[in-house]
């Protein structure tokens, strides 16, 4: 796992509460690209739109 990616799951669990088991879901579906995980957690019902939104802006932020 890369450090940035490391760095998008710690938000995700610390900040949004996603669930270990959304996000192990999730990156069984992804490929290298950090912004593919969002859409994944979102496309299977993971996250709200809302928390999607968010997501989008802390990597905006973090210069993903």
């Amino acid at each position: 796992m890369h450090a940035k990616q490391a760095q998008l799951i710690k938000f995700l669990k610390w900040e949004l509460s996603i669930p270990d088991s959304a996000i192990a879901t999730a990156l069984r579906h992804q490929e290298e690209d950090n912004y593919q995980l969002p859409m994944i957690l979102w496309q299977y019902g993971l996250v709200t739109l809302k928390q999607l939104d968010q997501i989008f802006d802390w990597l905006k932020m973090a210069s993903f």
